[in-house]
């Protein structure tokens, strides 16, 4: 059965067509086993790859991961460096395969802060897949949505020192061209996983209208079905942003 069959949604439901995902647990799935943390790490991969399946086959325009936030250089020295070993294999093992599938990746964040090494083995992955117009997967690392609004004004600031741009013209539809993922449609709903209810710096800017959906299992028990069930919860709700329900009525 396919998992736009599992829906049993009527034929002109509005499935989101962006999709962000806060992947959280790894580490106390890993801890609950009695395993070092990275082993929970590289266990979430298999998720990654079954939610990434999934979107293809229900039609997601985007993806996007919350990967490795600009405050997780605070955790351990040797988790780190793990992670960093860990992102460069996934690059190195995945990127033929997206490929391959039509999936355009595209890594958000201050990346001057990895490697040489790890900063060319993204931008090979990125050049491969940059004209392919299925499913684009985004990858948040050393990513922080403060941050991303800081680099956005910056970048704006010097636009207008330059001449480009007048400060007095500045409104929401110009600085959103600023900011990450301007030329994708706004994430819809964010699936959270871990048992935690909050954002944690994640698509600030991006994420004012998005639907939230936490659920409690830890990301790498997280499977397709999960990504259904977070779905379905979201064509439940009405999505009003800011009008009434008799305003959508009307419309």
């Amino acid at each position: 059965m396919t998992l736009k069959a599992e829906l049993k949604l009527p034929a002109d439901v509005v499935l989101p067509r962006h999709v962000a995902i806060i992947m959280d647990g790894n580490n106390r799935w890993a801890k609950k086993r009695f395993l070092p943390s990275l082993a929970g790490h590289r266990a979430g991969v298999k998720s990654v790859r079954s939610v990434i399946e999934g979107c293809v086959e229900l039609g997601v325009e985007s993806l996007s991961l919350f990967a490795f936030s600009t405050e997780n250089w605070k955790r351990p020295e040797l988790e780190v460096k793990g992670l960093m070993e860990l992102f460069g294999w996934a690059l190195d093992r995945e990127t033929k395969k997206l490929h391959k599938n039509n999936i355009r990746l595209v890594v958000i964040g201050d990346k001057t802060r990895f490697s040489e090494g790890l900063q060319a083995r993204i931008a090979k992955a990125e050049l491969l897949t940059k004209d392919n117009d299925g499913l684009t997967l985004n990858i948040a690392a050393n990513y922080g949505g403060q941050w991303d609004i800081v680099e956005a004004a910056k970048s704006f600031a010097r636009d207008c020192v330059s001449g480009k741009c007048d400060p007095e013209q500045l409104d929401e539809s110009i600085f959103n061209q600023y900011i990450s993922l301007a030329d994708q449609p706004k994430p819809d709903l964010c699936i959270r996983t871990g048992g935690e209810s909050r954002m944690s710096n994640f698509l600030v800017w991006q994420m004012a209208y998005t639907e939230y959906h936490f659920v409690d299992c830890y990301w790498p028990d997280f499977k397709k079905q999960h990504l259904v069930e977070a779905i379905k919860d979201f064509t439940s709700r009405e999505r009003r942003f800011g009008r009434t329900s008799e305003q959508l009525e009307e419309s």
